[in-house]
């Protein structure tokens, strides 16, 4: 398998891991401060795959040079899932969703400013109908809701979430010099958790940890070893071989899975109106996979 491939698959599972965390998220968010549950996540992940980087061989004084590129990688992941939690207090878990697909549009400029990476018309055509379906979505499917732009609060605080997760992607492989994944993914976990931990010091300090419902515990399971420990080296992965718009295209999966999600938790399914939304979505990963094979576009696949 090519490693392009191979990052094409990295990125299939990564779309459907990470989608569990919105279901389960907006279940928890309401009982727990965001810094809070996060600082503990990058914690739990960190153990998780600082042991399998030991177990590899490959963590050695080396991987800690320049230690400024983890601080500033974990940030980014930080103000992410931060912003994230605090969407999901108020926004739907498939209109989150809908908005998380609207990072390759802007890993996409981003990209082409840190790395510029060119994205071909055929990608950008493919990102405009994403983008549409992930409005549709957002707006849920209300065209007078769309007209004057009212979106709720959940969505905006989380697509400032949106915008730190795209501009990691680029910066991943920007900042990686030869490191392996599963140790470049352990430096940016801790630096992760040490920003969590000053910046939502009292967060953490005045949970009652003991105290907490069960579907707390539940999610932070899941979100730290398979929304976390998995995705982060799904992704770190995935971005040393794909361009940064491909490796965020299969973000357009996770409306789906998370449709999945809210069946299997009992939650009910959106509308058919809203689905078609999230049909465009899929469409534009197709367009964007069918764009790997493109002989202008082989360069950069």
């Amino acid at each position: 398998m090519s490693p392009a491939l191979r990052g094409h698959a990295a990125m299939l599972a990564f779309s459907a891991l990470v989608a569990g965390s919105f279901s389960l998220g907006s279940m928890a968010a309401n009982e727990i401060a965001p810094a809070a549950i996060n600082a503990a996540r990058f914690a739990i992940a960190g153990v998780v795959i600082g042991v399998a980087a030991v177990l590899s061989g490959r963590l050695t004084r080396a991987t800690f040079r320049a230690p400024w590129r983890y601080l500033v990688l974990g940030g980014l992941f930080a103000v992410y899932f931060v912003l994230m939690f605090e969407g999901l207090k108020t926004a739907n878990p498939v209109s989150a969703a809908a908005v998380f697909t609207l990072t390759p549009v802007m890993a996409a400029g981003f990209g082409w400013l840190l790395m510029r990476q060119v994205t071909t018309r055929w990608m950008a055509l493919a990102l405009a109908i994403g983008a549409s379906g992930a409005l549709w979505v957002i707006f849920r499917a209300d065209l007078e809701a769309l007209l004057r732009f009212r979106i709720g609060a959940g969505e905006i605080t989380y697509f400032w979430g949106c915008v730190a997760h795209a501009i990691y992607t680029p910066m991943v492989r920007r900042l990686n010099r030869g490191e392996p994944a599963v140790v470049f993914t352990f430096g940016m976990l801790l630096a992760g958790f040490v920003v969590l931990t000053v910046w939502g010091w009292s967060d953490i300090r005045t949970t009652d940890w003991t105290a907490l419902p069960s579907i707390v515990w539940i999610t932070l399971l899941y979100i730290a070893i398979f929304a976390s420990a998995a995705t982060f080296v799904l992704l770190q992965f995935a971005t040393l071989c794909l361009p940064s718009a491909k490796v965020m295209a299969y973000t357009y999966l996770t409306p789906s899975w998370v449709i999945l999600w809210e069946i299997a938790l009992g939650r009910g399914a959106p509308g058919a109106l809203i689905l078609g939304g999230v049909a465009l979505t899929v469409l534009a990963l197709v367009m964007l996979l069918r764009d790997q094979d493109r002989p202008t576009d082989q360069a950069d696949a």
